[in-house]
């Protein structure tokens, strides 16, 4: 019987990443996508779908998440609220989605306790991300406790976050040396056909393209 990961897959590169890691490390891999009524969230379904179907994952689920947009509070979900184009600043930036990566886990170890899944693998990464508080490997582990302690005895789940200490350099290098199909990923926070190049998702993307000395094979306004 085959060991089970249910790896949370945004359409980005480093989720993307993330679950071709699990299968590099033996895993069945479960993909879940959530949509949440970001901006790009047809955009970002799409390369889930794509991303999938490059690795062979079949056994999907896309869950429809609509209340983050009524609770609102970040430029992702509100409309109202710029997208910051400025440059990478310090602190929280207003694209954090509140408590999203809680929420997500949560779904995953439902998920993961049906299917009979050993491991959830999430791509955050801690050290050059855009500073989310939920990205942090200790609050990852502060969920992977409560979700063993709110499961069946038998549930015994590891949180996997195998690019958390990872730069964006070494996270292109290692997506390039595993094949995997970084062309069919998405990143953009705003646009949906050609990515803008400016927000802070698209410089850290570019950047660690760049000082891998790659050209991104996405396209860019």
């Amino acid at each position: 019987m085959n060991k089970k990961a249910v790896c949370i897959i945004s359409g980005g590169m480093d989720s993307a990443l993330s679950a071709k890691i699990a299968q590099e490390s033996g895993f069945e891999v479960i993909g879940v996508h959530f949509n949440y009524l970001q901006r790009t969230q047809s955009r970002e379904l799409q390369a889930f779908r794509d991303i999938t179907a490059a690795l062979r994952i079949r056994n999907i689920y896309e869950i429809d998440l609509p209340f983050f947009k009524t609770i609102g509070a970040s430029a992702l979900t509100d409309s109202s609220i710029a997208i910051p184009t400025g440059g990478i600043e310090p602190g929280v930036p207003v694209t954090y989605v509140p408590f999203r990566n809680g929420i997500f886990l949560s779904i995953a170890a439902s998920i993961a306790e049906k299917e009979g899944a050993e491991a959830i693998y999430i791509g955050v990464v801690e050290e050059d991300s855009s500073g989310y508080p939920d990205c942090r490997a200790s609050y990852i582990g502060d969920m992977q406790r409560a979700i063993n302690s709110g499961t069946k005895a038998e549930t015994n789940i590891a949180i996997e976050m195998p690019l958390v200490k990872l730069s964006k350099k070494q996270i292109v290098k290692e997506a390039l040396k595993l094949q995997v199909p970084l062309e069919l990923t998405w990143s953009c926070y705003q646009n949906e056909e050609k990515a803008c190049g400016v927000c802070d998702s698209c410089r850290l993307r570019l950047r660690g393209f760049e000082m891998c000395g790659k050209k991104d094979p996405i396209e860019y306004i």
